[in-house]
């Protein structure tokens, strides 16, 4: 159908209900014109500047950025195969030949259209290989494996759960979400309830005293970021939980937000009423789309039971949230980032300081914690700090999440006390490598983490332990290799991804990972040239001393890592 007999009145009716937001409806609109239309038509581009008086360049300038938006028209189905390393030792270069072959056939014999796309990892890492599968008629669909798609796109397996400790993943297990009644039959919302009662100033010495720190891999101490924000005078406050989790080998943020999405919504009210705000958002990956479901619905039910909005629970407490759904940009999991996608603008990170605590979201004091986070305080408020902390080690108490997945027999989401070793969770835990073979490599924190051999098996997985041995807890993931994997392939993965997600805002990290990637694609042929690895390595630490924001700053770490544990990777060829 021509542009111009574009029907605009769908659009503009839901236009009529974001205009209150001003320019942070951006994003909003932009999804709804593309869930409308297929794509962004210039039409629906004018129709949406025109009423949240934003400059038209300036629109194009967001649609080009997010890589879920897109101004031309599109396939009608597009599969997304995730080619990150997880999914990678799964088959999926494999599964993507295949389907490309199959759709090639069936669209030359029946007119459809259907397209076949890598995409950087979707989250669904202990599921490999992972598929997901955009169609205009019914919006994104989560899969796994090819044998699923035939069945009406599918739906995707379930997670296994496990771990000597169930403090964060109790509701977790059922493969749906846990209702409101459900969660207040099992304690829910008396954490909420007793701090209702409390000064704000001791339910931060509560968690200040729990000595919980940010579980999305920064580690900074979550009471003190409260603390921050509360003293500043400035209004109004905002919080935010960061549920953009985009990270290579990580998914435990997504089976909490699917599986127990009150746990993090009392944890996001709490922080609310301890640091003075009465608005926040959940901003959730745009690639999340069954956690996209749960939290919308969780969302209704605490508003319907008096847990939101208004008065909360008789007091005198007030609270609006919103979910807002990124729209695939992995830079947005860095928190300014962040806040720039919600202000309608391209997601890239701003200098600090100033900080969010004193400048966040719209300029004002801002706390942003992610989902396990968030997770941990209806705990500490419940059982109290001294409680909490019998748990775990003395500087890393309390229980934490880890993502396994690769070359383990059983790769899935556990939860474990601080302080157990890695031999512990990957052996006792996990059932060891899979199919019996020996270990080869293990990569701590995902894309922007570090390798490690069989001689850290005995590392305690703790903060303090793991950084004394050169190793980033990260946000929980520990990808296997097992001693088949050639490394040079997953090390060109991780180089390729970096390249493809650089925002492009600093050129440590605009450049840096570009010669990264190159460096890395001559090491995996075996044509490195004289000078690469000192190339490499000045590459590498450039990009970590200068890069703005922590992608740049990480994008060299599991390389640099590679060079120490495997130099024969590396060998020049000066023939």
């Amino acid at each position: 159908m021509p542009e111009s007999d574009l029907d605009l009145s769908p659009l503009r009716s839901i236009l009529q209900d974001l205009l209150p937001k001003g320019r942070s409806a951006l994003l909003p609109s932009l999804h709804a014109a593309q869930d409308l239309y297929g794509y962004i038509p210039s039409p629906a581009a004018s129709e949406i500047a025109s009423a949240l008086h934003v400059p038209l360049s300036e629109v194009y300038g967001v649609i080009e950025f997010y890589s879920m938006f897109s101004s031309q028209p599109v396939s009608k189905t597009i599969i997304h195969v995730c080619n990150d390393p997880a999914c990678a030792m799964a088959g999926s270069d494999a599964l993507m030949k295949n389907l490309i072959r199959q759709y090639s056939d069936a669209n030359a014999k029946n007119g459809d259209e259907i397209v076949v796309e890598r995409a950087p990892c979707l989250g669904l890492c202990e599921m490999a290989p992972a598929i997901m599968i955009k169609d205009i008629q019914r919006g994104h669909v989560d899969a796994s494996g090819a044998g699923r798609l035939l069945e009406e796109f599918g739906e995707k397996p379930y997670s296994i759960i496990g771990g000597d400790a169930h403090e964060l993943t109790q509701n977790c297990g059922k493969h749906r979400p846990t209702t409101i009644g459900e969660y207040v039959a099992g304690g829910g919302y008396n954490a909420l309830r007793k701090v209702l009662s409390m000064d704000p100033a001791a339910v931060i010495a509560e968690v200040k005293a729990s000595g919980l720190v940010g579980r999305g891999g920064a580690a900074f101490p979550a009471g003190l970021k409260w603390e921050g924000a509360a003293k500043e005078a400035a209004r109004p406050k905002y919080v935010i939980c960061n549920a953009d989790e985009a990270e290579p080998g990580t998914f435990k943020d997504r089976v909490l937000l699917e599986e127990d999405p009150h746990r993090i919504l009392e944890g996001l009210i709490i922080a609310a009423y301890a640091t003075g705000a009465h608005q926040g958002y959940i901003f959730l990956r745009g690639e999340y789309t069954n956690a996209f479901v749960a939290m919308t619905y969780a969302l209704k039910e605490a508003y319907a039971s008096g847990l939101l909005g208004q008065n909360i629970l008789g007091s005198e407490f007030d609270l609006e949230l919103e979910l807002f759904r990124g729209a695939g940009a992995y830079v947005c999991g860095e928190e300014t980032a962040l806040f720039e996608a919600i202000e309608g603008k391209r997601g890239f990170p701003r200098m600090k300081p100033p900080f969010p605590t004193t400048k966040g979201l719209f300029g004002k004091p801002t706390v942003i914690n992610n989902v396990e986070t968030l997770s941990n305080i209806r705990s500490i408020i419940n059982m109290g700090a001294a409680e909490y902390r019998k748990t775990g080690t003395e500087k890393s108490p309390g229980t934490k999440l880890f993502c396994l997945s690769g070359d383990v027999a059983q790769p899935g989401l556990y939860e474990v006390p601080f302080g157990i070793s890695i031999r512990h969770l990957i052996y006792d835990l996990a059932g060891g490598v899979r199919g019996g073979r020996q270990l080869k490599a293990m990569l701590f924190g995902g894309a922007a983490g570090a390798f490690a051999d069989a001689a850290s098996l005995d590392v305690a997985l703790s903060f303090e332990e793991l950084r004394a041995h050169g190793l980033p807890l990260g946000s929980g993931v520990i990808t296997i290799f097992d001693e088949t994997r050639d490394l040079r392939d997953a090390l060109s993965r991780l180089a390729y991804f970096f390249a493809d997600q650089s925002c492009g805002k600093c050129y440590p990290c605009q450049l840096g990972t570009r010669r990264q990637m190159e460096i890395i694609e001559r090491m995996a042929a075996g044509k490195m040239l004289p000078g690469d690895r000192a190339r490499l390595e000045d590459v590498g630490w450039t990009m970590t001393d200068a890069s703005l924001c922590g992608l740049g700053q990480t994008a060299a770490s599991a390389v640099l890592s590679a060079i120490k544990l495997w130099p024969e990777y590396f060998v020049e060829n000066r023939s």
